[in-house]
């Protein structure tokens, strides 16, 4: 099995022709939301040390860059739920939308 980078999940193997669980979509979505986690936790921490006067500035633009994260996250979140209902669906547990 090849080494993934850090935080990454592991694609588990499956017989030819079936899904594999999580799907590559999945995959990306956790893998970016992951990322978009540790970044906020570094915004946050940075954040929590600014109490100066003079860093209001910089305090400023933590907060845009956190709000501009969360919007991230909200749509990295729906494209997980879509990307696990696809596989639901390719799996037989739900029925596709016509």
């Amino acid at each position: 099995m090849s080494e993934k980078g850090k935080g990454e999940l592991p694609m588990q193997a499956s017989c030819p022709g079936q899904i594999q669980v999580p799907t590559e979509k999945e995959l990306l979505a956790l893998n970016s939301l992951r990322k978009i986690k540790e970044k906020v936790k570094q915004k946050k921490k940075e954040l929590a040390a600014l109490k100066a006067p003079e860093d209001q500035e910089r305090i400023k633009a933590l907060e845009a860059e956190l709000a501009e994260l969360k919007a991230q996250w909200e749509d990295w979140e729906k494209k997980k739920e879509e990307a696990a209902r696809e596989r639901m669906i390719l799996l037989g547990h739900e029925k596709a939308e016509c």
